[in-house]
């Protein structure tokens, strides 16, 4: 009901702080004259605080200590109101002076105004404007304490941002709130106490929660690791506990934030893992002042990749993708978002249009290529067999081609997880793409050109499985299956995938590039394989909903070409360590030379021809033993 109260008019305020100092000088008086009125002449004091006001009047005026809104007042308003009294002070004392230069010392100027006066009334002052703002914020505070229903909540954190989130909760009548304590794992801050609330370790989380029965958990710590945040959010799933996180610093309104900004964690929160460490520098020596392609460039990867690669300050970048609209966006962003004297180019063309790559190859002559175009969708090309040959296979083979004609320095080719022993026809597409620029690297280089010297072009495979935040990512699916009210659709009870964020990946293609020596298929860590119907529960109970009751899971059944789980590598492959930590490179035979090209041309000339698509698998499965088909029409080709 106290939402609705009115702000008490800037004039009322006014005269409440001339009201304070007028009690404040007469108590300033009474400590002068040691406790007593007696010796003092109220006639002649009227006269002089009338004088003190009428100065105090002008500088409350110059340094506005009306302007704010008393229950909410916090260290800018003190300090406005200390301000304002010591330039009121100033003045009086110069004034003092002044007067006892020319009048000597026993006018009445300079009696009611002498030093110590000043200085007692300019204590007892800030003593009462800060107070009555204290005892009404302090009011205010006392009834939103004692409203009905308030939310007990824990605020994970004890730095700026948690401190900053309970001072928003408190501001914000409307958000019934009782901050019960916060949680941090550094021992140096455990036991103490700011604004009333005690500092636990993250060690009594539980023995906190179930003290009081806690409704509400803020993440307010922007370090917490990956899996600590999962075991809070486990607990607190288990325990009917709502989970919000405080947005990033860096969207905060001039370094605040509202509590309409405060959020119910997402999944993707959940399935980050901690942040990498990148070779910074060897990256930075490499790429400035370089010509850079990226295709794909605005897609989910390629996008990501080309905000990354700003950082290291190319000479240009070449935007190259076929889709207009999010082409046009995407150049929109970084001319408004980013100032940087790198030059972004876009460049609408499809990567299968040969003369159109040729002019980008001729024109910009780039000196780096991070191919990330693709089509993806696997049930999509299970109906489109020539398009993912067309696309993913021909595409790749002339953008090779064309890297190795005009010199480029590093090749680094974007593939998947589903590129392994695939069982559907996007992954064999992918899968010919990365035979055949292994095919390109080891006979067209390795016979000429040392694999340690800087000349010819290094041909690096990059292979990871799926990216949170894609276009048509599963977990965009359930959120909005979920908000319509469900089913959430799953395929299979047993389904699992690895996932990683965008940034991560694009970070870790990035590094693989640098890193290669050329003919390499670098493996991306993924973490734990995750189940999707784990991953579905977790999602529902993150809405606050129960599963199977609020919102249905229904099993529809796998999709033409889809597999139960994913791999990273072939069995016929070994995993290498590499320098960092999350990059492995998937040793392989180099692939044989005998008819290898021809093989590709007859391919692609079948998907330009418009062959019937059972002929077009038939040679794809050819060329990649490992494809054997599931639950798809191809499946008859495997016997």
């Amino acid at each position: 009901m106290f939402k609705n109260l009115n702000i008490i008019p800037k004039w009322v305020v006014f005269l409440m702080d001339l009201l304070a100092c007028y009690f404040a000088f007469m108590a300033s008086q009474f400590l002068r004259n040691n406790l007593s009125f007696n010796g003092i002449d109220l006639h002649t004091i009227s006269g002089r605080i009338l004088f003190l006001l009428v100065i105090l009047a002008i500088n409350f005026v110059v340094f506005k200590t009306y302007d704010g809104i008393i229950r909410y007042t916090g260290l800018q308003d003190a300090l406005k109101v200390v301000y304002s009294v010591l330039a009121s002070t100033a003045i009086l004392f110069i004034i003092s002076l002044f007067a006892t230069f020319l009048l000597g010392n026993e006018t009445d100027i300079s009696v009611y105004f002498s030093a110590v006066i000043l200085i007692i009334n300019l204590l007892v002052s800030v003593l009462f404007l800060i107070g009555y703002r204290l005892l009404v914020k302090l009011f205010f505070a006392y009834l939103q304490y004692h409203k009905l229903e308030r939310k007990n909540v824990i605020i994970y954190g004890a730095g700026d941002a948690a401190f900053a989130t309970k001072r928003v909760l408190e501001h914000d009548y409307s958000s019934n709130v009782n901050v019960k304590a916060f949680i941090d794992d550094d021992v140096r801050k455990v036991g103490k106490v700011v604004d009333g609330v005690r500092i636990y370790h993250s060690k009594d989380f539980v023995q906190v929660c179930e003290a009081d029965k806690t409704d509400e958990l803020i993440m307010a710590d922007f370090t917490i690791t990956a899996a600590k945040k999962n075991e809070l959010v486990d607990y607190c799933l288990d325990h009917a506990i709502n989970v919000l996180n405080v947005p990033p610093i860096d969207t905060w309104i001039n370094g605040q934030f509202s509590t309409r900004q405060l959020r119910t964690l997402e999944i993707e929160n959940l399935l980050e893992r901690d942040a990498i460490q990148l070779s910074n520098e060897e990256l930075g020596n490499q790429l400035k002042n370089r010509k850079i392609l990226v295709t794909g460039a605005a897609g989910s990867i390629g996008s990501e990749i080309v905000r990354q690669l700003l950082k290291y300050q190319p000479l240009a970048i070449i935007l190259c993708d076929q889709a207009e609209t999010p082409l046009h966006q995407l150049e929109l962003e970084l001319a408004g978002n980013y100032k940087t004297p790198t030059r972004c180019i876009p460049f609408l063309c499809d990567i299968t249009n040969e003369a159109r790559m040729r002019e980008l190859f001729r024109k910009y002559e780039p000196e780096y290529v991070y191919h990330a175009a693709a089509y993806k969708h696997v049930p999509m090309m299970e109906i489109s067999a020539a398009e993912a040959v067309m696309n993913n296979t021909m595409g790749t083979k002339l953008l090779a081609d064309l890297s190795l004609k005009y010199k480029v320095k590093r090749f680094v080719y974007v593939s998947t997880d589903k590129a392994v022993n695939p069982t559907n026809v996007m992954g064999s597409s992918k899968r010919l793409a990365e035979v055949y620029i292994q095919y390109l690297h080891h006979i067209h280089l390795s016979a000429s050109v040392d694999a340690e010297s800087e000349a010819g072009t290094r041909f690096i495979i990059t292979r990871f499985g799926n990216v949170l935040g894609t276009n048509g990512s599963v977990v965009g699916i359930f959120k909005d299956q979920i908000e319509k009210g469900g089913p959430v659709t799953i395929t299979h009870p047993d389904i699992t995938r690895y996932f990683m964020t965008i940034p991560e990946a694009c970070q870790l293609v990035l590094e693989a590039g640098s890193m290669g020596k050329g003919g390499e298929i670098f493996v991306f860590d993924m973490g734990k394989s995750v189940s999707i119907v784990d991953l579905a529960n977790k999602m529902i109970r993150l809405y606050g909903l129960i599963p199977g009751k609020d919102i249905e899971i229904r099993f529809t059944g796998l999709r033409p070409g889809e597999k139960l789980y994913e791999e990273l590598w072939t069995g016929s492959e070994n995993l290498l360590p590499t320098h960092h930590e999350k990059i492995m490179i998937a040793s392989h035979t180099k692939p044989g030379s005998e008819n290898i090209s021809q093989a590709f041309d007859h391919l692609i000339e079948l998907a330009k021809n418009g062959v019937d698509d059972m002929l077009l698998v038939a040679k794809m499965k050819e060329l990649v033993p490992e494809f054997l088909s599931n639950n798809s029409v191809f499946e008859k080709l495997d016997n």
